[in-house]
């Protein structure tokens, strides 16, 4: 049991000195526990000296805001004030916005601080005021708040004004954040002026810091962009702020050239840089990057915490490197469900089944209780090794243990069973399940219809998805494959016709390979490379020695009404193999090769792709939209099976 020193002398209230009151400050403020403080309260009311004014806001604010916090006692504190004052507000009002499941009594604190009338709200009570709107998203409340700051003369101070700014950021409202974002600088040239007040300079660089993640927020990149490119100064919260908001919003490109261009105006990444460019690199599976942002971590003693260490196990994962990934994941702590989710999903994506249901006992083991995401990486591990009766064992299990399936653990199962052929009861998961479909699962059950043929389910998928999603090429795309797959070639005239009239166009195959650091992108039958001539060299070779071995291409791919020599053509310049055809002619012999691709790959490029692994004795890595393909020695890790 912990206990405190209470050697001090017992005091009527009237001899009290500042002497003893700082005596009394200093065993508040050594307290390490709530027993501890407690303890010096009873104190404090045998010795009458709980109401002094000092003592009192010390006691109140160690309770309030201490690593061992206890909101509830440091209200009941309150209420024993007999007239709390500003301080004493501010303290309970800021508590309570920082606390969770507390912001809405944040506010309604306030309302009976303003509505007292006994003390008058001070420059430090709005903040945490706005900052509870904000968490709640709490707009016409923030916007009374906003008026008593101009009331109580607090709408020039900088401070307020950028929690007050964040406030409308927060809320989504960027037509005011705009208005209030111009007014606080009275016509002053805020971005190339050289400032020569330091602090002004300071609070302009917050300001603009918060439009920028406003304008991110609400998915404008072009008015972040030009707000960014136009501030004199930048801090590295305008970088993150940036950084995150190009790889948030799918350009991972964008997000990577910044995060250069960071480092060449000599400005350290720290933490949050590294955890918002991560995801970035590991969509374009970019591992040589991805191995100096932790080399660059480990080097500046950055803590590789549950945060940054999911990342880097999610970075290696989907770059390719699941073995490092799982070395990175070892040597984390372990002690949250997101670190164990990060591993668990990559070993899925890379078709390792068995370890999954290894790393999953392991974590139950160890006392982690896993969450819903858990079980997606579980179903999908299951999918993709084409376990359907463990699919459906997880599934039950995770409902019996009390969770409420989500669509995208619908989609896990359609994809499972699709896959596997069971095609009408995935058809009937979909329409008897409680939630509302979405486009995603009807783009499983129409891949799965895709890949066995099936001509009436696919085409009653296809209609579903046209009416949820009727400008995306996806159904358009796979639904004409099927009816050219069958041979009605007047069904695909009739979908493409459909498409142009709708003006929707067929994404293209796009491919990344990374060299020496830099990330290189190839599209079908791009001839646009510098390096163009070299790499059609290379496919030529690439075809002669492939048809040396006996392989001939599967024209049955090339679901368009052409002439057998143009099909083969066709499958001759597919973008992952012209990025094959450039690692190449990049790297030296035995080196592995590890592609991205944006779309599922095709049979024929599959059926090459091993041949190619054989030939070039070359150990090539392709991650598809799906999974990851291992190709080494004629064989893929997929077993055939995607």
């Amino acid at each position: 049991m912990s206990s405190i020193n209470m050697n001090i002398p017992l005091l009527h209230p009237k001899t009290s000195t500042p002497h003893h009151s700082q005596l009394f400050l200093t065993q508040i403020r050594t307290c390490q526990s709530m027993q501890e403080l407690k303890q010096v309260h009873a104190f404090l009311i045998k010795t009458a000296q709980n109401h002094e004014p000092v003592v009192a806001t010390e006691l109140l604010r160690h309770s309030a805001t201490s690593d061992f916090r206890d909101i509830d006692y440091a209200l009941s504190l309150f209420d024993e004030m007999p007239e709390p004052d500003c301080f004493a507000w501010n303290t309970l009002i800021r508590a309570l916005a920082e606390t969770h499941d507390r912001p809405l009594h944040a506010l309604l604190f306030f309302c009976n601080m303003v509505s007292d009338g006994m003390v008058e709200p001070n420059r430090f009570t709005f903040p945490s005021v706005l900052k509870a709107c904000s968490v709640l998203t709490r707009l016409e409340e923030g916007k009374q708040v906003h008026g008593l700051v101009v009331k109580f003369g607090f709408s020039g101070d900088e401070f307020v004004v950028s929690n007050l700014l964040r406030m409308y950021v927060m809320c989504g409202n960027m037509e005011d954040s705009h208005v209030l974002f111009r007014r606080s600088f009275d016509g002053v040239d805020y971005m190339n002026k050289v400032m020569r007040d330091k602090r002004r300079e300071e609070g302009i660089v917050v300001l603009c810091n918060v439009m920028v993640d406003g304008y991110v927020r609400v998915g404008n990149l072009t008015a972040a962009r030009e707000l960014f490119d136009r501030m004199h100064k930048r801090s590295v919260v305008s970088w993150n702020a940036m950084i995150s908001g190009y790889a948030q919003n799918g350009y991972f490109l964008e997000a990577i050239e910044l995060f250069h261009r960071m480092q060449m105006e000599d400005l350290l990444p720290n933490r949050v840089t590294l955890v918002s460019v991560l995801p970035a690199i590991s969509r374009l599976g970019a591992i040589e990057m991805g191995k100096w942002v932790h080399l660059y971590a480990e080097r500046n003693k950055i803590k590789i915490d549950d945060a940054l260490g999911s990342a880097l196990v999610d970075m290696y994962a989907k770059c390719g490197s699941i073995g490092k990934a799982v070395q990175v994941f070892e040597s984390l702590p372990k002690s949250n469900v997101i670190t164990w989710n990060a591993i668990l999903g990559g070993l899925a994506m890379h078709g390792k089944a068995k370890d999954v249901f290894d790393f999953f006992a392991r974590m139950e083991r160890s006392g982690i209780s896993p969450s819903d995401v858990t079980y997606i990486a579980i179903l999908s591990a299951c999918s993709h090794a084409g376990l359907v009766d463990k699919g459906r064992s997880y599934f039950n299990h995770m409902v019996n243990v009390g969770f409420v399936p989500r669509i995208e653990h619908y989609g896990c199962m359609v994809d499972l069973l699709g896959r596997a052929g069971y095609l009408e009861e995935a058809k009937e998961l979909i329409l008897n399940m409680p939630i509302k479909s979405d486009d995603v699962i009807w783009k499983a059950l129409l891949g799965a219809c895709k890949v066995h043929k099936n001509v009436e389910i696919g085409r009653r998928a296809a209609e579903v998805l046209m009416q949820l999603a009727p400008h995306d090429s996806g159904a358009y795309v796979a639904i004409s494959n099927i009816y050219a797959s069958s041979g009605d070639w007047d069904a695909v005239a009739e979908v493409r016709l459909m498409m142009k009239d709708l003006d929707i166009r067929k994404d293209p195959g796009c491919s990344w390979i990374e060299i020496d650091g830099v990330i290189h992108e190839f599209l079908v039958e791009d001839d646009s490379h510098p390096s163009a001539k070299e790499i059609h060299s290379m496919l030529e070779e690439i075809s002669n020695k492939l048809n040396f071995e006996g392989y001939r291409p599967n024209t049955t791919q090339v679901l368009l009404k052409m002439d057998e020599t143009h099909k083969e053509s066709v499958l001759h310049y597919h973008s992952e193999k012209i990025a094959v055809a450039f690692g190449l002619i990049s790297t030296t012999p035995k080196t592995p090769l590890q592609i991205v691709k944006n779309l599922r790959i095709c049979e024929d490029c599959h059926s090459s792709m091993k041949l190619i692994s054989k030939i070039y004795n070359r150990k090539i890595t392709i991650r598809d939209r799906k999974r990851f393909h291992h190709f080494e020695h004629g064989s893929c890790s997929c077993m055939d099976y995607w």
